[in-house]
């Protein structure tokens, strides 16, 4: 391919390869700044495409939630289920509620050993292909144990979805507007299940209803799995391949160029795309020159600052009580005297309306005010809120506005911080060549605690009681907000090589 720029000189030992630019004249600049100091060119059109079909997998997970919380009401209707098996257990129904969940945890495990083999487009490719498959097998379960088959398999597509969606966007994203699209994918993820609830609704009354719930899931993964079909590769994967002597570094080059132009829109950048890959190169030229990194090395250096920035991040996301502050929800609603609320299905629409708007918020501010003071400010009010929701079943029973201020606030909190920051932050803190395995530690991490905090909350309240429990939240709240201020750094603005250098 011409180009006045000039080609970098690479260098061939037995396996690996290794460029031989020069390392500490890139490298001295993006340590000594914290700030990106050009704003990369890119067409609008093509920054969004690559967004909007990886978004679609989180569209799907937060559908499927929204979509089950009724669908379980229906599966055990003797006259709407329309299958002679309604008749379900607790532990049953507790399997199909949590069997894309553990799906997921085999999705993240998966993705551990795949992903950076498959890369990102193509592991969100399956992804596709694991909703789908799933969605259409639960939808025409004929028993019960194929259902619980189906959840799995969809949960399965949930893990991949959820490991490689964000990695896609942050990788592909210009530094600029990077926060705001992976943001994005967490309104999607909202949006999904203000769908899924509002589906519910609908078809809460129709004969096996929870079928076509299911099923509505099909043409969405299909068109998830077309547009990643059409969809370039990362540059980065790419170069990555380039930096560990997977093919011709060439041609690697080469290709990585003709992505990168797609993605920012050719007609702009077409003339500076060679210069930029060839800067994407050496800044990932200090990069060790074994192939695959080892488990151990996952737990070492920067990986393992990464780690504790991340899994730190997303542990606490979970462990702060937020499945278990909407389980109350049609109870504090109920209590407070909103007749029209007491039923679920509204309390839930209501709910989702209002972490919608504020993912929005959060969407259109997070490269604005950065990712330290939405996470500090937005965790602030979750510690708050969660020490109302304690005193109100502790002491303030009789002042249920209490507790209905308190849940909204911790919603609305939730969806400023953790919600949307706490993918963002585990996309982009990784170093490239850990990135794949790192982020798949990391969502393990956060399904594992969302299992964990799901199955042990009845027996603690039963322990404890609801208060006391709550009060314990608040704490761990307030750990978090210690986490936050002294661990997690500000990456408004940066590359991601340049985030990766500021963990040196």
């Amino acid at each position: 391919m011409a180009s006045d720029v000039e080609s970098p000189t690479i260098s061939f030992p037995a396996k690996n390869v290794k460029y031989s630019g020069e390392i500490d004249a890139v490298q001295q600049p993006l340590l000594e700044n914290n700030k990106s100091t050009e704003c990369e060119e890119f067409s609008v059109v093509s920054a969004i495409l690559p967004f909007l079909f990886p978004a679609f997998g989180g569209l799907l997970y937060g559908y499927d939630i929204g979509a089950t919380s009724s669908a379980t009401l229906l599966i055990q209707s003797a006259t709407l289920s329309g299958v002679s098996w309604y008749n379900l257990s607790s532990v049953q129904v507790g399997l199909i509620t949590s069997g894309s969940l553990y799906g997921a945890l085999i999705g993240s495990i998966l993705a551990y050993t795949v992903a950076d083999f498959l890369g990102r487009r193509r592991e969100l490719g399956l992804s596709s292909v694991m909703y789908f498959v799933g969605a259409t097998v639960t939808a025409f379960a004929p028993t019960f144990v194929v259902l619980v088959i189906g959840r799995v398999v969809y949960g399965i597509g949930i893990g991949l979805a959820m490991h490689a969606a964000p990695m896609y966007i942050a990788e592909t994203a210009p530094s600029q507007i990077r926060g705001q699209l992976i943001s994005l994918k967490e309104f999607f993820i909202v949006l999904g299940m203000l769908v899924g609830y509002v589906g519910g609704s609908l078809l809460v009354d129709t004969v096996g209803g929870w079928r076509y719930m299911y099923g509505l899931s099909t043409p969405i993964s299909l068109v998830m799995g077309f547009g990643m079909y059409w969809l370039p590769s990362s540059p980065r994967w790419i170069l990555l391949r380039a930096i560990q002597g997977k093919d011709d570094v060439q041609s690697l080059r080469k290709n990585a160029i003709d992505c990168l132009c797609r993605l920012r829109g050719e007609a702009i950048i077409a003339d500076s795309a060679p210069q930029k890959v060839d800067e994407m190169l050496s800044e990932l030229s200090h990069m060790r020159e074994e192939q695959e990194a080892s488990l151990a090395e996952m737990f070492q250096g920067k990986c393992l600052k990464a780690l504790i920035i991340g899994g730190g991040l997303v542990l606490f996301q979970q462990i702060t009580g937020q499945p278990s502050v909407l389980y109350y929800a049609a109870t504090i609603f109920q209590s407070a005297g909103f007749s029209a609320a007491s039923d679920a299905t509204k309390v839930s629409i209501l709910l989702g309306l209002l972490k919608l708007i504020m993912t929005g918020v959060a969407v259109l501010v997070v490269d604005r005010l950065g990712r330290r003071p939405l996470l500090l400010g937005g965790v602030s009010g979750i510690a708050v809120s969660l020490f109302l929701l304690g005193s109100y079943y502790t002491y303030l029973g009789d002042i249920p506005a209490v507790a209905v201020v308190a849940l909204l606030v911790y919603v609305g909190c939730y969806q400023l911080s953790f919600g949307p920051i706490g993918w963002l932050m585990i996309s982009e803190i990784f170093p490239l060549r850990l990135r794949g395995r790192g982020l798949s530690i990391a969502v393990l991490i956060n399904f594992g605690a969302n299992a964990l905090v799901t199955f042990a909350f009845s027996p603690l309240k039963e322990l404890l009681g609801a208060g006391i429990l709550f009060f314990i939240f608040g704490g761990i709240a307030i750990l978090s907000l210690i986490f936050i201020f002294f661990i997690i750094p500000e990456t408004k603005g940066l590359t991601l090589e340049e985030i990766e250098a500021k963990l040196l």
